[in-house]
């Protein structure tokens, strides 16, 4: 549960190298002189044989004085241009642009825009623990029906049945009911007034399954108990798998380096058109705060979950009773572990068994073990094949209900946990 928390200026006594000093500073060469009667030109004794050779001379000569004409007359155009400021100086190569690159300033116009858009419908939680106050963020999914619904984390409102609801930064309180929880996706749903949200929009879900790692990531909330606060990066990575607070596994999770700190808990992640793609959830950190690795709950898990919650009551999922982890030689889910007594240890799984299918679906990895059981309803039945000591069994089981929380395997629990 979250806590609340160039221009440079030239110096004054700078100097072109054309200004005027001091008169120990006299610089001749740049005063005027009094004219210097002319002199008769110094002539060499002619003679009559190098008539070709003076030419010659004077060819040179007029080339040379030519060249420092052209010299003398680009140059003054550098003092005007370059010293005197008559253009823009100093003029600087421009780079290329990469292919596809959208302008500079267009992402901070996209995040001050979505900003605009969605801040209203972001909002403060607050909730009374007994023992102080826990804060986070929650966003409006729904403001059209009898009352207004607020999404934001199962961690946030803990065992609490009312919370406080911000609307603003200033404004007064708005109480709010916790209708319904669920730990095992770490998503919480909110009622309140509808009168009390009048004028706010709901934000729309996207679909997380098309988000692809690089695409722009806004997350809103209210970190370390501030004000509304926005923080912008990109979609880091996908399918990422975290622990809920239950200790069950959440599939499909979004990492972002979205800066995301406490406080932060349930508010939403948008993408560049302003839709929810996640709702921001926990971080990865070694200091307590953002190291630019953030974890938010996919946006189809909320479509599928929140409805359910709507209604208050409790969610019930299938459960097989293993702990998986990525099998280190071949296709498949190694099971590192058994709930004692558990579905799978009733239908004779054991550890060191490699899950090959579910029911003739194909299983190459942990996180298809818990996809296959979540499509199924406590009490259903499936055929698992593995792989054991080198040949092939298939077990029949018996699917249970899932516990309020994780425990009693026989090895301790591994990454992957239906």
């Amino acid at each position: 549960m979250d806590n609340d928390p160039a221009t440079r200026t030239p110096p004054s006594n700078g100097r072109l190298w054309t200004d005027p000093r001091e008169e120990d500073e006299a610089q001749p060469w740049l005063k005027p002189r009094k004219p210097i009667a002319p002199q008769p030109p110094l002539r060499e004794p002619e003679d009559p044989d190098d008539g070709d050779d003076d030419r010659r001379r004077r060819i040179v000569r007029g080339g040379l004085l030519a060249t420092l004409l052209i010299l003398a007359v680009f140059g003054a155009g550098f003092l005007v241009n370059g010293v005197f400021g008559g253009s823009d100086a100093p003029q600087r190569a421009t780079l290329p642009a990469i292919p596809g690159a959208a302008p500079a300033d267009q992402r901070s116009r996209t995040v001050r825009a979505i900003y605009a858009a969605a801040s209203p419908s972001v909002v403060s939680v607050r909730v009374n623990t007994g023992s102080g106050t826990a804060s986070g963020t929650g966003f409006i999914i729904d403001a059209g029906g009898s009352d207004g619904t607020i999404v934001t984390n199962a961690h946030v409102v803990g065992s609490a049945t009312t919370a406080e609801v911000h609307l603003d930064d200033k404004a007064s309180a708005i109480n709010a009911r916790v209708v319904g929880k669920d730990e095992s996706t770490d998503l919480a749903v909110l009622k309140v007034s509808r009168s009390d949200i009048a004028g706010r929009r709901a934000l729309p879900l996207a679909e997380s399954n098309d988000v692809q790692v690089g695409d722009l990531a806004i997350a809103i909330g209210y970190p370390f108990g501030l004000e509304r606060t926005a923080t912008a990066g990109i979609v880091s990575g996908i399918g990422r798998t975290i622990n809920a607070p239950n200790n069950f596994q959440i599939d499909k999770v979004i990492q972002t380096d979205a800066p995301i700190n406490p406080g932060n808990s349930g508010g939403p992640l948008l993408d560049s058109a302003g839709r929810v793609v996640g709702v921001n959830s926990q971080i990865a950190t070694t200091t307590g705060g953002s190291v630019g690795i953030g974890f938010a709950i996919p946006s189809d898990t909320v479509r599928t979950v929140v409805p359910r919650l709507e209604g208050g009551g409790s969610i019930k999922r299938a459960y097989l009773g293993v702990g998986t982890q990525t099998a280190p030689a071949s296709p498949g889910a190694l099971v590192g572990s058994v709930v004692p007594s558990g579905p799978a240890d009733a239908g004779g799984l054991q550890a060191g068994d490699i899950i090959t299918s579910i029911d003739g679906r194909v299983v190459t990895s942990p996180d298809e073990v818990s996809s296959a059981i979540e499509s199924r309803t406590p009490g259903d039945s499936v055929d698992i094949k593995v792989q054991r000591g080198g040949s092939t069994q298939t077990f029949h089981v018996k699917l249970g209900t899932r516990p309020s929380a994780a425990g009693g395997y026989t090895t301790s629990p591994t990454p992957g946990t239906p």
